[in-house]
């Protein structure tokens, strides 16, 4: 296999880290846990004799979805080790000849990651348009006279908690867009200073020595800028209603 093209014709086995190797007895596996069954993935006698793993999220995360909403983009989880460990497994299986891809998950982020808590903090925070947020549709008759917070954008779903995607921010008075749960806000690839900061994040780790990404949800990553209503379907898969 060509260099450049490894990955056209590469056998991949993917591990979730918590449920893979526990090296610590803690209940959880690990990064060293993956680190010790590397020759069982090489290509000697008796093992599988894969050409990569793609490694399931094991960035520092509040786990509202399993290491899906990262609150830190360059650090690995306590629970999964150290950020040292992660060199370790790397250096490991570049030894047996096996690739690492780990997982990019740049569709969006934890509501605890440092750029969403500045974002939501002002409207006039330099950050705040790295989210993708909406005033919301005014109200009117008796609701308007009552004071009632608008209504919601659109009729987007979030896809996990089979409800409207549009969750209310008290402090700035907006809504912004988590098309899988509350607590995932979606990030605006328009905006171009977050992408520069998505782009740095895909450098740190190509940095040091992964060997590429598997893309979390590539096709949800630009929205309607309109914010146009989904037209009504039966179609359940792969998007509801």
């Amino acid at each position: 296999m060509s260099n450049s093209a490894w990955w056209k014709d590469a056998v991949f086995y993917q591990i979730s880290p918590r449920s893979f190797q526990d090296s610590n007895g803690d209940g959880v596996g690990d990064l060293p846990g993956i680190t010790s069954r590397l020759p069982y993935f090489s290509g000697s006698e008796d093992s599988l004799g894969i050409d990569a793993l793609w490694i399931s999220p094991f960035y520092p995360s509040p786990m509202i979805d399993f290491g899906y909403d990262i609150s830190n983009y360059t650090d690995v989880d306590t629970m999964f080790g150290s950020l040292n460990d992660f060199k370790t497994l790397l250096a490991e299986a570049k030894r047996l000849n096996i690739k690492v891809i780990i997982d990019l998950v740049i569709n969006h982020t934890s509501d605890e990651h440092p750029w969403f808590l500045e974002a939501r903090s002002s409207i006039d925070n330099p950050k705040r348009n790295w989210y993708i947020w909406h005033p919301g549709q005014p109200r009117t008759g008796p609701a308007k006279a009552a004071g009632k917070r608008p209504k919601r954008p659109n009729n987007w779903i979030s896809m996990f908690e089979l409800r409207n995607a549009w969750w209310w921010e008290p402090t700035t008075r907006e809504y912004y867009y988590g098309s899988f749960t509350r607590n995932q806000p979606e990030v605006d690839w328009r905006n171009p200073e977050l992408k520069q900061a998505m782009y740095n994040v895909m450098r740190f780790w190509l940095d040091l020595g992964a060997d590429g990404y598997r893309i979390d949800v590539v096709n949800w990553f630009i929205k309607d800028d309109q914010f146009r209503n989904n037209p009504f379907s039966f179609n359940v898969d792969p998007d509801l209603f």
